[in-house]
């Protein structure tokens, strides 16, 4: 008995603690569906009204049929019978028109919640910077709110409607009963309280529960997406991995499962024990109720109503105390939702953001630099030192791993190093606004997203917030040397791309790749980053693009990251990274006369072209 109520103690402990985020809950549905929560609440309190007036209703009802069956059936006693069958008859219709009204009203207020939920979780998630994408317990999180964000939202809705229109009619009911016998309603709400303790155990472990599983449910959606997702189709059949992962989901959800199931099987155990005893008052009750009949102390109508009343009492009790913990249990998952919205980006702007520069008039510096990613030991640069000078192209080049595309990061302030500045025109980056800084810098990234748009949509989205002309477009893709590929296409730059939906057309790595170099050059920023823009080309069309490079990066400041070497040449300065550090730096002609290790991988890399057919064009093999 004493761990019985320290179970409820505890429980209503934990639910004072998370009232507040109900509180903040029925606020966001406020300000979600305003009008319709209003007309809502409206329509609840008339339901749970109707009830009580349907028992008051069936005691007349009873007692006249009474008299008229004692009386004889005189016109005016029958008058009165059908009159309040006319009543009744009324009732129920209204019942059902308003049920349907407020399914109406439901469904109108939940969508509108719905969206509203999931833009602050699209807010929140575009706010967060990338380092929160690192981290495996923000994908938890995720997942979390998610369901907090549109789930647990409406479910609290709905939820708190039943609870409303149910204590409407419940209360009438206690009222209903009072003159009957003081000890009635006690009675009634003390025959809950085992069902109570029952409903505020089982939401608790079902809590406890979702959050020990949340990567597990998140590990079988990885598997379900692996099985049945274009990008992975391909691999998973030329490996034969459909049975190993079929394996891996199902072994997953199998334990899921029981441990579900399981949770279920003990909670209905103790639901039959709890109801035995709500039965068991129920008996008492209604055996006094017709002792008194039968003692002519009250009357059949009397009966009648008691039997309605109480047992109505009773099913609203557990519904009551059904929807209080369903309350409960989403109180707890609301608050996974809003511990969500509260992540505070670590990438801020400052008070007072500076005006960025419309040209890097001197250039682009990163001075001692430290950065290691989250959740990493591993250093990625370390006293990193390089300096662009404005209107250069820069290449980048070093093996895999040397922190190459973590520059990219770093320029685009997605990360703020540990250590060190990085500067635009003798400027920190800190003291512009991430958005200014954003927005005069175009990028190329290593895998460009393929999105299922128009050739001119997927153009345009480089520069969204500008009204860019077709022309516009059109050059963007000339410079990009994507209008050879776009002209080949059924419909042109009106061609729906990708296979996700219907009349989809799909392209190759390289044409995908020059259409998203479009998309970068669109936007007119001070500073091209293009991560690997020629590792999908082939020499003759790398020649071509390069050239048509030179002339569109003139007058701004290009930094090219590639392990091209015919690609690096053409820059007017090429550095070499190993280890998150500078060890080379020179133009090509320079860096060849070194014979370090730029030159030595440029001799390679040209020999194997030789041995597989003829090197690149312009490839100079003297040095």
């Amino acid at each position: 008995m004493t761990d019985n109520l320290n179970v409820l103690r505890n429980a209503l402990h934990k639910m004072g603690v998370q009232l507040p985020y109900l509180w903040r809950a029925l606020g966001l549905i406020w300000d979600a569906a305003r009008r319709w929560t209003v007309v809502w609440l409206a329509l609840l309190v008339l339901q749970g009204l109707l009830p009580v007036a349907v028992v008051y209703l069936t005691r007349l009802l009873v007692d006249s049929l009474v008299d008229v069956m004692g009386l004889g059936a005189e016109w005016e006693r029958l008058q009165s019978v059908l009159v309040l069958v006319g009543l009744m008859a009324g009732i129920l219709i209204l019942k059902e028109v308003l049920r349907s009204a407020a399914a109406y009203i439901r469904t109108a207020q939940a969508e509108r919640v719905r969206d509203y939920m999931s833009d602050l979780i699209h807010r929140k998630t575009m706010e967060v910077d990338l380092s929160f994408y690192d981290s495996a317990e923000y994908y938890n999180q995720l997942h979390r709110a998610r369901s907090g964000a549109s789930y647990r939202t409406l479910g609290l809705l709905e939820s708190l409607g039943v609870l409303l229109q149910n204590g409407i009619t419940l209360v009438s009911m206690l009222v209903v009963l009072l003159p009957y016998g003081a000890w009635l309603p006690v009675a009634l709400l003390a025959s809950t309280l085992p069902a109570l303790y029952v409903v505020l155990q089982h939401r608790l472990q079902l809590h406890h529960w979702t959050i020990r599983t949340t990567e597990d449910e998140r590990r079988a959606m990885y598997y379900d997406w692996l099985l049945t997702m274009r990008e992975s189709a391909a691999e998973v059949r030329i490996f034969q991995l459909s049975n190993y992962l079929r394996q891996l989901y199902q072994t997953l959800r199998k334990r899921l499962r029981q441990e579900r199931i399981q949770l279920a099987k003990s909670q209905g155990l103790a639901e039959v024990a709890a109801g035995g005893s709500a039965l068991l008052v129920t008996g008492v009750a209604m055996g006094w109720m017709v002792w008194r009949v039968l003692e002519g102390q009250v009357s059949l109508g009397d009966l009648a109503l008691f039997y309605q009343a109480f047992n109505q009492g009773q099913s609203l009790m557990r519904a009551f105390l059904e929807n209080f913990g369903e309350i409960y249990s989403n109180t707890f998952f609301l608050g996974d939702m809003f511990d969500f919205l509260a992540l505070k980006p670590r990438v801020v702007d400052p008070p007072d953001p500076l005006p960025l520069p419309s040209r890097i008039s001197q250039g682009i510096c990163l001075e001692g630099i430290h950065f290691t990613y989250p959740d990493s030991h591993r250093p990625t640069l370390q006293d990193f030192n390089l300096c662009v000078e404005a209107g250069q192209i820069a290449a980048i080049v070093g093996v895999n791993g040397a922190g190459k595309s973590t520059l990219i990061k770093l320029l685009c302030r997605f990360y703020d190093p540990q250590a060190g500045r990085i500067t635009i025109d003798g400027i920190d980056l800190r003291q512009f606004s991430a958005d200014d800084l954003r927005h005069s810098i175009t990028v190329l990234f290593q895998e460009p997203v393929h999105y299922s748009a128009t050739v001119r949509q997927n153009i345009l989205l480089g520069d969204i917030h500008a009204n860019r002309s077709d022309a516009e477009v059109i050059a963007a893709a000339e410079a990009a040397g994507a209008d050879d590929p776009i002209s080949r296409l059924a419909q042109g730059y009106d061609t729906f791309l990708g296979k996700n939906f219907k009349g989809g057309a799909d392209l190759s790595v390289g044409e995908w790749q020059r259409i998203a170099l479009g998309r970068a050059f669109l936007r007119q920023a001070a500073l091209i980053i293009l991560d690997e823009p020629t590792s999908a080309m082939d020499p003759w069309a790398e020649s071509d693009w390069l050239a048509r490079f030179r002339k569109l990066a003139m007058g701004r400041t290009a930094i090219l990251i590639t392990h091209r070497f015919t690609t690096a040449a053409f820059a007017d300065m090429i550095y070499v990274m190993d280890q998150g550090k500078i060890v080379e730096a020179g133009n090509h002609q320079q860096l060849l006369k070194a014979g370090g290790r730029y030159a030595a991988s440029w001799r390679e890399q040209m020999q194997r072209w030789m041995d597989a057919s003829s090197p690149p064009f312009g490839a100079d093999l003297s040095a």
